[in-house]
Parts: C-alpha cells; sequence; structure tokens
C-alpha cells in the first residue's frame, strides 16, 4: 500500500517535500493555512548543492526562466569599498559541483515548486486549512485543524516555519529567541538605478556591526538587497514582515563608503524582519519522533549568513523522499532514518552560519585579520567543498 503523509506548510520546504515524496510514491495531503499560496520575502541564494536537487526534480527549464546565475561572488569592505575576495561561480560552480549557483525571489522559487506539485500526481492540496494539534499512535496518525476536522495518515511533517506549531507539540522547547539583529530587505528593478549601481553578481559588504549583501534575481531584471544592522523590532516577532523607514536604516549605516551609500540611499522601500533562531540542532530527536517529523526552519531555523536556510530545507525533502522509499511497514524507523540523515548537517549549517555573522561583523583587531586572511586567501575561504557537493 502507498504510504499517506500528510505536510503541515505549503513554503518552499512543504511544496518541496510534497513533490519529493510523492515523486517516490507516497500519498500527500498538504495543508495551508492561508486561503492562497504565497511568499513574502525576497531573493534566497542557492548553492549548487540545491540547484542538483531541483534539476533531478525536472525543474531546470523552470529554474532556468525566473532565477539569476550570477558569475562571481565578491565581498567588498563596507568602510572602504576595497575588494577583499572573489569566488568564481557560473562555469567553475557547474565544474567543480555539477551545478550551477542561482539566485532567485522567494515568491518564484515557492511558483515553481507550486506549479510541479499541482502537476504532480499523487498531492492533494487544502487551503483556508489551519492545524491545531496532532495524535500518534502505533498505526498511524491523526490531525486536527481548528475548524474541527480530523485528517489521517501514515506520518506526519511539519513544515510550518520557525515558529512551528507541530515542534510545540512533538518537543514543547518554546519558541526561538531574538538574535538582537534587524534584515532590512528590498527589491528594485535594475534599470531604475544609475547604471553604477546595478550589478549582475553576488557582493556582501562586511563593516563593523553590519553587512548588505546584493544580487539579481528575477533572470537579473531585478536587484535583491539585504542589510544586516544590530537592534530590535518591538512588536510581536511572530509577525515578521514590519514596513521600514529608509531613514532608519540609513542611520545605522554611518561611516560606509561611497558606493554602498548611494545604493543605500537609491532605495526608498524597505521591509524589516527582526532576526530570530535556535541553538544548533543536538539530536536527531529534533526532527522526528516516532511518526511525525519536522522539516526546514521547524526544525533547525538559522540566520541568514551561509545563506542555506532555503537550501536545507530542500535537502531535508530529498532525504525524507528517499527514507520512505527505502521504507517497509516500519514507517517509525524510515523517519529516524530521515532524522539520522540530515541533524548533523543542518546542525553544522545552523553553526556555521552564526559563526559568520560573527566574522561578517567583526569590528578592530579580529575585522583587520578578517581582510588581510581575505585578501591573501580569497577563493580558498569563500569555497564550501563541504556544503556545495551536498550531504555524502
Amino acid at each position: 500500500m502507498k504510504k499517506q503523509m500528510l505536510v503541515v506548510g505549503g513554503g518552499i520546504g512543504g511544496l518541496a517535500a510534497a513533490l519529493a515524496c510523492a515523486r517516490a510514491g507516497a500519498e500527500v495531503e498538504l495543508l495551508e493555512r492561508a486561503s492562497e499560496f504565497t511568499e513574502v520575502g525576497a531573493g534566497v541564494q542557492l548553492g549548487p548543492n540545491v540547484v542538483k536537487l531541483l534539476d533531478a526534480w525536472g525543474l531546470q527549464d523552470a529554474l532556468a526562466a525566473v532565477a539569476a546565475f550570477p558569475p562571481r561572488l565578491q565581498v567588498r569592505s563596507a568602510r572602504t569599498g576595497a575588494e577583499l575576495g572573489v569566488l568564481q561561480l557560473g562555469a567553475q560552480s557547474v565544474k567543480r559541483y555539477g551545478a550551477r549557483y542561482a539566485t532567485i525571489h522567494r515568491a518564484d522559487l515557492q511558483a515553481l515548486l507550486l506549479a510541479a506539485v499541482q502537476q504532480q500526481a499523487g498531492v492533494q492540496l487544502q487551503v483556508a486549512s489551519e492545524f491545531d494539534h496532532f495524535e500518534q499512535d502505533g498505526v498511524g496518525v491523526t490531525v486536527h485543524t481548528t475548524d474541527g476536522r480530523a485528517l489521517h495518515a501514515d506520518v506526519l511533517l511539519g513544515a510550518d516555519g520557525a515558529w512551528s506549531r507541530v515542534r510545540q507539540q512533538l518537543l514543547h522547547d518554546g519558541a526561538p529567541v531574538a538574535t538582537g539583529q534587524l534584515a532590512y530587505r528590498a527589491m528594485v528593478v535594475q534599470r531604475t538605478l544609475p547604471e553604477r549601481l546595478r550589478s549582475q553578481q553576488v557582493t556582501a559588504w562586511l563593516g563593523p556591526h553590519m553587512h548588505l549583501v546584493q544580487y539579481p534575481v528575477r533572470g537579473g531584471e531585478w536587484l535583491n538587497v539585504v542589510a544586516i544592522v544590530h537592534g530590535r523590532v518591538s512588536d510581536e516577532l511572530a509577525s515578521w514582515d514590519h514596513n521600514a523607514n529608509a531613514a532608519q536604516l540609513r542611520s545605522s549605516l554611518g561611516g560606509v563608503c561611497a558606493p554602498l551609500w548611494e545604493l543605500v540611499h537609491a532605495i526608498d522601500h524597505w521591509r524589516l524582519w527582526g532576526l530570530s533562531i535556535r541553538p544548533p540542532m543536538r539530536g536527531a530527536h529534533e526532527q522526528a519522533q516516532g511518526r511525525v517529523a519536522l522539516l526546514g526552519d521547524a526544525a533547525h531555523p538559522m540566520v541568514p549568513f551561509l545563506a542555506q536556510g532555503a537550501g536545507m530545507a530542500i535537502e531535508d525533502a530529498h532525504a525524507l523522499a528517499q527514507a520512505l522509499a527505502n521504507a517497509g511497514a516500519d514507517l517509525p524507523a524510515a523517519l529516524q532514518a530521515y532524522a539520522q540523515a540530515r541533524w548533523q548537517r543542518n546542525a553544522r549549517v545552523q553553526a556555521g552560519a552564526l559563526r559568520n555573522g560573527k566574522i561578517f561583523h567583526a569590528t578592530g583587531l579580529v575585522r583587520w585579520g578578517r581582510d588581510a586572511a581575505m585578501k591573501m586567501l580569497g577563493e580558498r575561504l569563500l569555497d564550501l567543498p563541504w556544503l556545495y557537493n551536498g550531504p555524502t
């Protein structure tokens, strides 16, 4: 008999899991609490470890139609504008890792996954379906929705984000905590910018207590910009998308070089996120217990300093599909195999992102040492074979 799976959450991770698991032969019912599939946010970076999986799912052409594929990644000093290091992407990424490095708007990534799921046999999509609680026993899982329905399946997957209600019932470990950092995000049509500010590469500007990353999306026609500074939002963190006053960001970036200052002043509309986090995963029990598993931010929220949040969710989806495809009748064992395959890699990425945050925002002698090392070693520091080769 086909394995029946309930997925809570219709974001990038939930749709990726629905697609991958249905391709592996499972019958999937996905519950999305919103009345339609929408994605907030701005751009995401997809390393070759992730692009390889999307290609394998038959999404190569769909990705090529909406993404950008930067030829290089450049690191610059936010104070002086000096180039500190470069990593060649494009053809070099294909040669080293078998796939390109992509940058894409989150909404475009969700839309291409949704289109693929809608064309995939074995998936039912339920909107306006809000998870309330679950019960599991030796034969299955029952999910109760807030409108009083009871849905039954063999396994449950919580893909409902960093504030996951599935996680709360499974692990009872409280909410994520604020990092004390703010992310200002903006999207701008490149042709509306002065030509000197347009770019088709990834650029990371590093400065004391801040950094800013810019890269093309939507085939290179748009520029995504995200600035991370220190501070806190006063509103409830769970409602994480806020209107932001451009002057607030500009006042946080005193002392940056002229090109970066000009870019920030060319953009008037920003969205604000207060970053929150959990400690790196400490064991497989944080990714699956019994017939309930977690995926993506529900299992391992991470700060965006390795650009792998969406990537790890997609890797999770691939590993879960493999575990279910290889499973016999013992589905809890299959979910444990999934958790064992994923938790250490996810923890390494979480820890690496936290470490990068300290390095990116360094001051004093640490900043001097970072810049000197980047100038000497460059590509050797920026290239990450352990990450871009994908999970072993």
